[in-house]
């Protein structure tokens, strides 16, 4: 197991003193870790790919950060697609999902 460890007070105040608030911070390394560890859990299964929610966190850096470990991309909207695009996702590593798509989409 890998011990958490948070940015001290000092860091998310200096953060905050030079980057607008609201914001968040993210830990790349255990973003990539976990991704790793569904991807061993899952080698079983030939062909097997993970499609990260971008509902659930539509922040670019992340996706970017997700694709690299081999993760897809679920879209609920025409958004959340041009967002899997615009990182790289293309073909089978994009999962259309939305239950009532506009027509428009």
């Amino acid at each position: 197991m890998h011990k958490i460890v948070y940015p001290s007070r000092e860091t998310v105040e200096a953060i905050a003193r030079a980057v607008p608030t609201p914001f968040h911070l993210y830990d790349a390394g255990m973003l990539r870790r976990r991704a790793r560890a569904l991807n061993a859990a899952f080698s079983w299964n030939p062909g097997f790919c993970e499609y990260f929610a971008v509902k659930a966190n539509p922040n670019p850096y992340v996706m970017d950060i997700l694709k690299a470990e081999g993760c897809g991309a679920d879209c609920a909207s025409l958004t959340e697609l041009m967002l899997a695009r615009a990182v790289g996702l293309h073909g089978d590593r994009i999962m259309f999902s939305s239950n009532d798509t506009p027509a428009e989409e």
